[in-house]
């Protein structure tokens, strides 16, 4: 089986750009805003917890997530195409 590298590579920008930003937002309601630098904050330039931040944290997760998920589709294809040839 093959995966879509198209379809996987936007699931995973959607999904982990999401998931930045519902926990960007998690942590803005229960501990408040911080524009210490943070350990995403030194990867994504501008990514701070604050609701500006977590904007500019969902765009860099969105294209991070989009091209983390095309590698790796493309790199299941490869390998199971390798594999799978020597049957």
């Amino acid at each position: 089986m093959k995966l879509n590298v198209m379809a996987f590579s936007l699931a995973c920008g959607l999904f982990w750009a999401a998931s930045i930003l519902l926990l960007t937002w998690w942590s803005i309601v229960f501990d408040g805003a911080s524009s210490a630098v943070t350990f995403l904050g030194k990867y994504y330039l501008g990514y701070t917890i604050t609701p500006i931040g977590s904007l500019i944290g969902l765009i860099w997760a969105f294209f991070d997530g989009i091209i983390s998920g095309a590698i790796f589709a493309w790199l299941y294809n490869f390998l199971t195409s390798k594999f799978t040839a020597k049957k």
